[in-house]
């Protein structure tokens, strides 16, 4: 079988003059060359295509594959992620991945949150800032509240400064995050207890838990939260713990499954958790195209810490897509709760 394989380079952004931070979501060389080396070891052939552009050109030329292993996250909007996925529709191909209403969906952190929360999955009181008019902010419980760029992954626009104790900070913050970022700001209750992410496989009811990992930030760490300096300096600044508490993996699991299944992730993705005071475990967000560098992101060293191997981890993903194109629900509607 012939697969292509969509992704977007970080240093073929970076070598257009974009910064560290606007390239954090795209992909090493290196990443590309392990998923490739998957696939082609799962017994399938690797046609190299790139990003968004490269695709047009290449569609227009009458190229097709049997199926495309979509990491493409895009550039420009708050749907960029959903963009490759809505052209492959157009032309009848397979991918891999959540299609693009889960993919927007999921990018704009308040609408994800709306979502899970109407499913009766707990996440933490939020509202979102698009001005910084704060005159007439919405009922919340008090300080710390925790702030961040609506629409971004990676940790983008984290740091230590986003967890704020007054109104000034909040103020202050929100124009950090609204001039910087060119998007609105979601504020949230900030949880002080234990961060988790859960690895998940499969799609709709056939979708399971491969594992609960703690995220563990170490001296010379950013406090208080999984910044984006954080997750870029991983190997220096977190341990990451495979989580073999019965009753806290069971919570996690429960939680993210659901959330999972709300937004209608499919093939694979990643819950993030966080507890509260007492521990209780919250929603935090949710990522339907989560990194795939074999030591250096989530999903990937969570499946490893757990038995599953990377070329397991590629195959599975594949297996999942490849389910649902013979059911016949690649490229066309698809109720991901019940499939």
């Amino acid at each position: 079988m012939n697969i292509g394989l969509t992704f977007d380079l970080r240093v073929h952004y970076e070598n257009l003059g974009l910064s560290k931070e606007e390239t954090a979501e795209f992909d090493s060389v290196e990443t590309i060359d392990c998923l490739e080396l998957a696939i082609k070891n799962a017994g399938h052939e690797v046609s190299r295509i790139g990003n968004i552009k490269d695709l047009v050109g290449q569609l227009a030329a009458g190229m097709t594959w049997d199926l495309v292993f979509n990491i493409s996250e895009g550039l420009y909007g708050r749907s960029r992620e959903a963009q490759t996925p809505a052209l492959l529709e157009a032309y009848g191909i397979g991918y891999t991945f959540s299609d693009p209403l889960t993919l927007a969906l999921a990018l704009d952190k308040a609408m994800a949150k709306a979502v899970v929360r109407a499913h009766g999955v707990p996440t933490p009181d939020y509202f979102v800032v698009d001005s910084l008019d704060l005159s007439s902010l919405p009922p919340f419980k008090g300080f710390p509240l925790f702030v961040k760029p609506l629409s971004e992954g990676t940790g983008k626009g984290v740091d230590t400064a986003s967890v704020v104790w007054s109104e000034r900070e909040l103020k202050d913050r929100c124009e950090f995050v609204i001039g910087g970022y060119g998007q609105p700001a979601i504020v949230e209750q900030y949880l002080p207890g234990r961060e988790f992410t859960v690895g998940i496989l499969g799609t709709g009811s056939n979708a399971r838990a491969v594992g609960t990992l703690e995220v563990k930030l170490l001296d010379g760490a950013d406090p208080l939260v999984y910044s984006y300096a954080n997750k870029e300096f991983c190997e220096e600044r977190v341990r990451y713990v495979l989580c073999r508490d019965v009753e806290i993996v069971k919570e996690a699991s429960a939680i993210a499954l659901a959330a999972y299944r709300a937004v209608g992730c499919r093939d694979a993705g990643r819950v993030d958790l966080k507890g509260d005071a007492t521990g209780r475990l919250s929603f935090i967000e949710i990522n339907p195209l989560a990194g795939l560098h074999p030591s250096h992101s989530d999903l990937p060293i969570l499946c490893a810490l757990n038995g599953i191997g990377y070329d397991e981890l590629i195959a599975t993903i594949i297996q999942s897509a490849l389910e649902r194109r013979a059911a016949g629900r690649i490229g066309r509607y698809e109720n991901s709760h019940h499939s």
